[in-house]
């Protein structure tokens, strides 16, 4: 084969593809990597989380605390070197968000729920991955709640838009 002749089209198509889906792809193996992390830990395991939660075993409370040192030490270093996103090459942006007035409800509802299942929303797809059957009724849940959240969302701005446009016409 000639140096100067084209590649094969399949080959153009395969680095096509990685080039047009490289962030998806990339986030696809850092979360199977997270999953198995997860497992590893024990984070997926049912009985750690009651153990947790009824203060029996802290092994997960280890774990939690550690990944929020990590992460601390880690969003420093970020902001520090002002590092760029590997996939998309852009700087990494930190965002703070301000305060929402729903913010402690959501958190309790988010601990009871928790409470609930024995699992974090963050480990139910570990779990699916690993058959936990249980797992899928948690996830209906995340999706029932999730997509609750957002009809409750909308009506609630349409109502505020709707508020402002009859006190405008005052």
């Amino acid at each position: 084969m000639n140096k100067l002749s084209p590649l094969p089209s399949s080959k153009l198509t395969v680095i096509n593809f990685y080039y047009a889906y490289r962030t998806n792809i990339f986030g696809l193996l850092l979360g199977v990597l997270f999953g198995f992390l997860m497992s590893h830990a024990g984070a997926t395991t049912y009985d750690y989380h009651a153990k947790m939660f009824l203060l029996i075993d802290l092994q997960l409370m280890k774990v939690i605390g550690t990944s929020i040192v990590v992460a601390i030490i880690g969003i420093l270093l970020l902001k520090k070197y002002k590092v760029r996103a590997i996939a998309t090459g852009t700087e990494v942006d930190f965002v703070k968000k301000k305060y929402q007035e729903g913010l402690i409800t959501g958190a309790f509802l988010f601990g009871i729920g928790w409470a609930m299942t024995a699992s974090c929303p963050g480990t139910v797809p570990a779990m699916l991955g690993e058959g936990k059957i249980g797992a899928v009724f948690t996830m209906v849940g995340l999706l029932l709640g999730t997509m609750a959240y957002g009809v409750l969302q909308t009506y609630n701005d349409h109502n505020k838009t709707r508020e402002k446009t009859y006190h405008h016409r005052d």
